[in-house]
Protein backbone atom coordinates (compact mmCIF):
# COMPACT_ATOMS: atom_id res chain seq x y z
CA UNK A 1 0.00 0.00 0.00
CA UNK A 2 1.37 3.41 -0.96
CA UNK A 3 -1.64 5.71 -0.59
CA UNK A 4 -1.34 6.12 3.16
CA UNK A 5 -4.15 7.97 4.89
CA UNK A 6 -4.09 10.09 8.02
CA UNK A 7 -7.33 10.47 9.97
CA UNK A 8 -7.46 14.05 11.28
CA UNK A 9 -7.94 13.50 15.00
CA UNK A 10 -10.36 15.66 16.97
CA UNK A 11 -11.32 15.63 20.65
CA UNK A 12 -13.22 17.70 23.16
CA UNK A 13 -16.80 18.93 22.96
CA UNK A 14 -17.27 18.02 19.29
CA UNK A 15 -18.82 14.66 18.53
CA UNK A 16 -16.87 13.20 15.62
CA UNK A 17 -18.41 11.19 12.82
CA UNK A 18 -16.15 8.23 13.64
CA UNK A 19 -14.20 7.06 16.66
CA UNK A 20 -10.48 6.66 16.07
CA UNK A 21 -9.59 2.99 16.51
CA UNK A 22 -12.70 2.60 18.66
CA UNK A 23 -11.55 4.97 21.41
CA UNK A 24 -14.28 7.12 22.98
CA UNK A 25 -12.03 10.12 23.73
CA UNK A 26 -10.81 10.74 20.21
CA UNK A 27 -12.31 10.61 16.73
CA UNK A 28 -12.16 11.94 13.20
CA UNK A 29 -14.49 13.43 10.62
CA UNK A 30 -12.23 13.14 7.59
CA UNK A 31 -8.96 11.70 6.35
CA UNK A 32 -6.20 13.13 4.19
CA UNK A 33 -3.82 11.45 1.78
CA UNK A 34 -0.19 11.69 2.87
CA UNK A 35 0.79 12.37 -0.74
CA UNK A 36 -0.95 15.73 -0.51
CA UNK A 37 -4.31 17.24 -1.32
CA UNK A 38 -7.45 17.67 0.70
CA UNK A 39 -9.84 15.21 2.32
CA UNK A 40 -10.46 11.91 0.52
CA UNK A 41 -13.40 9.50 0.47
CA UNK A 42 -12.60 5.99 1.72
CA UNK A 43 -14.44 2.73 1.25
CA UNK A 44 -16.04 0.80 4.11
CA UNK A 45 -13.11 -1.60 4.53
CA UNK A 46 -10.60 1.23 4.82
CA UNK A 47 -12.89 3.14 7.17
CA UNK A 48 -13.21 0.07 9.38
CA UNK A 49 -9.42 -0.23 9.60
CA UNK A 50 -9.25 3.34 10.88
CA UNK A 51 -12.29 3.29 13.15
CA UNK A 52 -12.67 -0.23 14.57
CA UNK A 53 -11.57 -0.90 18.13
CA UNK A 54 -8.41 -3.01 18.33
CA UNK A 55 -8.43 -6.46 19.89
CA UNK A 56 -7.60 -6.74 23.61
CA UNK A 57 -3.97 -7.49 24.46
CA UNK A 58 -3.52 -10.09 27.20
CA UNK A 59 -7.05 -9.31 28.34
CA UNK A 60 -6.45 -5.53 28.45
CA UNK A 61 -9.00 -3.68 26.30
CA UNK A 62 -7.79 -1.08 23.83
CA UNK A 63 -10.77 1.28 24.17
CA UNK A 64 -8.71 3.93 25.98
CA UNK A 65 -5.03 4.85 26.38
CA UNK A 66 -2.96 2.36 28.33
CA UNK A 67 0.32 2.83 30.17
CA UNK A 68 3.38 0.60 29.88
CA UNK A 69 5.90 1.13 32.67
CA UNK A 70 9.60 0.87 31.76
CA UNK A 71 11.77 -1.30 34.00
CA UNK A 72 15.35 -1.51 32.74
CA UNK A 73 17.44 -4.05 34.63
CA UNK A 74 20.64 -2.81 33.03
CA UNK A 75 23.72 -0.98 34.28
CA UNK A 76 23.82 1.40 31.30
CA UNK A 77 20.36 2.42 30.04
CA UNK A 78 20.31 6.10 29.11
CA UNK A 79 17.93 7.22 31.88
CA UNK A 80 17.60 4.65 34.66
CA UNK A 81 20.65 2.45 34.13
CA UNK A 82 21.90 0.92 37.38
CA UNK A 83 18.85 1.93 39.42
CA UNK A 84 17.01 -1.39 39.21
CA UNK A 85 19.72 -3.91 38.36
CA UNK A 86 19.33 -5.89 41.58
CA UNK A 87 16.46 -8.32 42.11
CA UNK A 88 15.07 -6.54 45.16
CA UNK A 89 15.20 -3.09 43.54
CA UNK A 90 13.55 -4.33 40.35
CA UNK A 91 10.70 -6.08 42.14
CA UNK A 92 10.11 -3.07 44.38
CA UNK A 93 9.98 -0.73 41.37
CA UNK A 94 7.62 -3.10 39.55
CA UNK A 95 5.27 -3.00 42.53
CA UNK A 96 5.22 0.79 42.51
CA UNK A 97 4.57 1.01 38.77
CA UNK A 98 1.88 -1.67 38.91
CA UNK A 99 -0.31 0.72 40.92
CA UNK A 100 -0.92 2.79 37.76
CA UNK A 101 0.50 0.84 34.80
CA UNK A 102 -1.44 -1.56 32.58
CA UNK A 103 1.72 -3.31 31.35
CA UNK A 104 5.35 -3.62 32.45
CA UNK A 105 8.20 -3.63 29.91
CA UNK A 106 11.39 -5.26 31.19
CA UNK A 107 14.67 -4.91 29.32
CA UNK A 108 18.15 -6.28 29.92
CA UNK A 109 20.01 -4.68 27.01
CA UNK A 110 20.34 -0.95 26.50
CA UNK A 111 19.39 0.16 22.99
CA UNK A 112 20.37 3.79 23.49
CA UNK A 113 22.37 5.37 20.66
CA UNK A 114 25.90 3.98 20.73
CA UNK A 115 25.10 0.98 22.95
CA UNK A 116 26.91 -2.31 22.37
CA UNK A 117 25.24 -5.70 22.09
CA UNK A 118 24.86 -7.74 25.30
CA UNK A 119 25.58 -11.50 25.15
CA UNK A 120 22.47 -13.69 25.21
CA UNK A 121 23.36 -15.47 28.45
CA UNK A 122 23.93 -12.20 30.26
CA UNK A 123 20.69 -10.71 28.99
CA UNK A 124 18.77 -13.78 30.15
CA UNK A 125 20.46 -13.64 33.55
CA UNK A 126 19.38 -10.02 33.94
CA UNK A 127 15.75 -10.43 32.91
CA UNK A 128 14.32 -13.93 33.53
CA UNK A 129 14.95 -13.99 37.31
CA UNK A 130 13.34 -10.54 37.67
CA UNK A 131 10.24 -11.62 35.77
CA UNK A 132 9.98 -14.80 37.84
CA UNK A 133 10.37 -12.83 41.07
CA UNK A 134 7.72 -10.31 40.00
CA UNK A 135 5.28 -13.17 39.40
CA UNK A 136 6.20 -14.78 42.72
CA UNK A 137 5.48 -11.43 44.40
CA UNK A 138 1.90 -11.71 43.15
CA UNK A 139 1.89 -9.06 40.40
CA UNK A 140 -0.42 -10.22 37.63
CA UNK A 141 -0.38 -7.39 35.07
CA UNK A 142 0.99 -8.35 31.63
CA UNK A 143 4.77 -8.21 31.28
CA UNK A 144 6.59 -7.40 28.06
CA UNK A 145 10.17 -8.51 27.45
CA UNK A 146 12.15 -5.85 25.58
CA UNK A 147 14.60 -7.85 23.48
CA UNK A 148 15.78 -8.49 19.93
CA UNK A 149 16.80 -12.10 20.68
CA UNK A 150 14.56 -15.15 20.50
CA UNK A 151 16.44 -17.05 23.22
CA UNK A 152 16.01 -14.14 25.63
CA UNK A 153 12.34 -13.83 24.74
CA UNK A 154 11.81 -17.57 25.23
CA UNK A 155 13.43 -17.52 28.68
CA UNK A 156 11.32 -14.51 29.63
CA UNK A 157 8.10 -16.14 28.46
CA UNK A 158 8.99 -19.26 30.43
CA UNK A 159 9.53 -17.06 33.50
CA UNK A 160 6.10 -15.45 33.20
CA UNK A 161 6.27 -12.73 30.52
CA UNK A 162 3.35 -12.31 28.13
CA UNK A 163 4.49 -10.01 25.30
CA UNK A 164 7.62 -9.56 23.17
CA UNK A 165 8.78 -6.01 22.39
CA UNK A 166 11.32 -6.22 19.57
CA UNK A 167 12.99 -2.95 18.57
CA UNK A 168 14.26 -4.63 15.39
CA UNK A 169 10.78 -5.81 14.31
CA UNK A 170 12.12 -9.38 14.04
CA UNK A 171 14.98 -8.48 11.70
CA UNK A 172 17.80 -9.03 14.20
CA UNK A 173 17.05 -12.68 15.03
CA UNK A 174 15.38 -14.86 12.38
CA UNK A 175 14.08 -17.21 15.10
CA UNK A 176 11.95 -14.52 16.73
CA UNK A 177 9.00 -14.86 14.34
CA UNK A 178 8.86 -18.62 14.79
CA UNK A 179 8.94 -18.32 18.58
CA UNK A 180 6.18 -15.71 18.74
CA UNK A 181 3.98 -17.67 16.34
CA UNK A 182 4.46 -20.93 18.26
CA UNK A 183 3.80 -19.34 21.65
CA UNK A 184 0.86 -17.29 20.30
CA UNK A 185 1.86 -14.17 22.22
CA UNK A 186 1.62 -10.50 21.21
CA UNK A 187 4.64 -8.82 19.66
CA UNK A 188 5.42 -5.15 19.21
CA UNK A 189 7.15 -4.41 15.90
CA UNK A 190 9.15 -1.22 16.15
CA UNK A 191 10.63 0.75 13.26
CA UNK A 192 14.37 1.33 13.39
CA UNK A 193 17.29 1.77 11.04
CA UNK A 194 20.65 0.20 11.68
CA UNK A 195 21.58 -0.99 15.16
CA UNK A 196 22.01 1.00 18.38
CA UNK A 197 25.72 1.50 17.69
CA UNK A 198 25.14 3.18 14.31
CA UNK A 199 21.48 4.24 14.05
CA UNK A 200 22.08 7.93 14.74
CA UNK A 201 24.81 8.31 12.13
CA UNK A 202 23.11 10.81 9.79
CA UNK A 203 19.69 9.12 9.30
CA UNK A 204 17.87 10.18 6.13
CA UNK A 205 14.39 9.57 4.68
CA UNK A 206 12.53 10.61 1.53
CA UNK A 207 9.41 11.17 3.64
CA UNK A 208 9.80 9.90 7.20
CA UNK A 209 6.12 9.27 7.93
CA UNK A 210 5.45 7.41 4.68
CA UNK A 211 8.75 5.55 4.90
CA UNK A 212 8.04 4.38 8.47
CA UNK A 213 4.53 3.26 7.48
CA UNK A 214 5.85 1.36 4.49
CA UNK A 215 8.53 -0.36 6.57
CA UNK A 216 6.11 -1.29 9.35
CA UNK A 217 3.63 -2.61 6.79
CA UNK A 218 6.33 -4.90 5.41
CA UNK A 219 7.19 -6.18 8.88
CA UNK A 220 3.51 -6.75 9.66
CA UNK A 221 3.22 -8.82 6.49
CA UNK A 222 6.31 -10.79 7.51
CA UNK A 223 4.72 -11.48 10.88
CA UNK A 224 1.50 -12.68 9.26
CA UNK A 225 3.45 -14.89 6.86
CA UNK A 226 5.22 -16.47 9.84
CA UNK A 227 1.87 -17.41 11.36
CA UNK A 228 1.52 -14.60 13.90
CA UNK A 229 -2.13 -13.67 14.35
CA UNK A 230 -3.10 -10.11 13.48
CA UNK A 231 -4.70 -9.72 16.93
CA UNK A 232 -1.21 -10.24 18.41
CA UNK A 233 0.60 -7.50 16.45
CA UNK A 234 1.39 -4.02 17.80
CA UNK A 235 3.28 -1.31 15.88
CA UNK A 236 5.66 1.38 17.14
CA UNK A 237 7.13 4.22 15.00
CA UNK A 238 10.46 3.99 16.83
CA UNK A 239 10.92 7.55 18.06
CA UNK A 240 14.64 8.24 18.41
CA UNK A 241 15.74 5.06 16.61
CA UNK A 242 17.50 6.28 13.50
CA UNK A 243 15.69 9.64 13.52
CA UNK A 244 16.68 13.27 13.90
CA UNK A 245 14.78 15.76 16.05
CA UNK A 246 12.90 16.88 12.93
CA UNK A 247 12.02 13.28 12.04
CA UNK A 248 10.68 12.66 15.55
CA UNK A 249 8.50 15.77 15.44
CA UNK A 250 7.09 14.85 12.03
CA UNK A 251 6.16 11.38 13.29
CA UNK A 252 4.51 12.78 16.41
CA UNK A 253 2.49 15.33 14.43
CA UNK A 254 1.30 12.65 12.00
CA UNK A 255 1.03 9.74 14.42
CA UNK A 256 -2.65 9.11 13.62
CA UNK A 257 -1.55 7.85 10.18
CA UNK A 258 -0.29 4.67 11.85
CA UNK A 259 -3.93 3.70 12.44
CA UNK A 260 -4.09 3.01 8.70
CA UNK A 261 -2.29 -0.23 9.54
CA UNK A 262 -5.36 -1.32 11.53
CA UNK A 263 -3.33 -2.32 14.59
CA UNK A 264 -2.68 -1.02 18.13
CA UNK A 265 -0.07 1.75 18.21
CA UNK A 266 2.59 1.93 20.92
CA UNK A 267 4.48 5.18 21.46
CA UNK A 268 7.78 5.08 23.34
CA UNK A 269 9.39 8.51 23.64
CA UNK A 270 9.86 8.88 27.39
CA UNK A 271 12.90 10.95 28.43
CA UNK A 272 14.52 10.61 24.99
CA UNK A 273 17.24 12.92 23.79
CA UNK A 274 15.08 15.07 21.51
CA UNK A 275 12.95 16.00 24.53
CA UNK A 276 16.06 17.29 26.27
CA UNK A 277 17.23 19.08 23.14
CA UNK A 278 13.96 20.96 22.67
CA UNK A 279 13.10 21.31 26.36
CA UNK A 280 16.53 22.30 27.61
CA UNK A 281 17.07 19.27 29.86
CA UNK A 282 20.50 17.73 29.38
CA UNK A 283 20.00 15.10 32.11
CA UNK A 284 17.55 12.35 31.09
CA UNK A 285 15.98 12.09 34.54
CA UNK A 286 14.94 15.76 34.31
CA UNK A 287 12.85 15.25 31.16
CA UNK A 288 9.60 14.18 32.84
CA UNK A 289 7.68 17.40 31.98
CA UNK A 290 8.64 17.14 28.33
CA UNK A 291 7.82 13.44 28.33
CA UNK A 292 4.33 14.25 29.62
CA UNK A 293 3.83 16.70 26.75
CA UNK A 294 4.79 14.04 24.22
CA UNK A 295 2.61 11.41 25.93
CA UNK A 296 -0.42 13.71 25.72
CA UNK A 297 0.30 14.34 22.04
CA UNK A 298 0.34 10.57 21.63
CA UNK A 299 -3.11 10.00 23.11
CA UNK A 300 -4.43 13.02 21.21
CA UNK A 301 -3.40 11.12 18.05
CA UNK A 302 -5.05 7.91 19.27
CA UNK A 303 -2.03 5.88 20.39
CA UNK A 304 -3.29 2.97 22.47
CA UNK A 305 -0.16 2.30 24.56
CA UNK A 306 2.26 4.89 25.92
CA UNK A 307 5.55 3.50 27.23
CA UNK A 308 6.97 5.67 30.04
CA UNK A 309 9.38 5.86 32.96
CA UNK A 310 7.17 8.18 35.04
CA UNK A 311 4.04 6.07 35.37
CA UNK A 312 2.19 7.79 38.24
CA UNK A 313 2.76 11.27 36.83
CA UNK A 314 1.63 10.23 33.34
CA UNK A 315 -1.45 8.47 34.72
CA UNK A 316 -2.48 11.67 36.48
CA UNK A 317 -1.97 13.71 33.31
CA UNK A 318 -4.05 11.19 31.36
CA UNK A 319 -6.95 11.41 33.80
CA UNK A 320 -7.10 15.19 33.43
CA UNK A 321 -6.69 15.17 29.67
CA UNK A 322 -9.37 12.50 29.20
CA UNK A 323 -11.80 14.34 31.48
CA UNK A 324 -11.46 17.43 29.29
CA UNK A 325 -11.34 15.61 25.95
CA UNK A 326 -14.31 13.27 26.30
CA UNK A 327 -17.55 14.84 25.01
CA UNK A 328 -20.34 15.32 27.53
CA UNK A 329 -23.14 12.77 27.43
Amino acid sequence: MTDWLRPVAISGAERPAHLLAGQSHIGFDHVVDLRGGGPVVVDEARLARLADQRAPLCGVSQDRPRLMGILNVTPDSFSDGGQHDTLAAAVARAGVMAEAADFLDIGGESTRPGACEVPIAEEIARTAPVIRAIREAGLRLPISIDTRKAAVAEAALDAGADIVNDVSAMTFDPDMARLVAEREVPICLMHSRGDPETMQNDPRYDDVLSDVLRSLSERVEAARAAGIKEANIIVDPGIGFGKTVAHNLTLLRGLSALHDLGLPVLLGASRKRFIGTIGGAEVAAERMPGSLAVALQGIAQGAQIIRVHDVAETAQAFRLWLAMATPEA
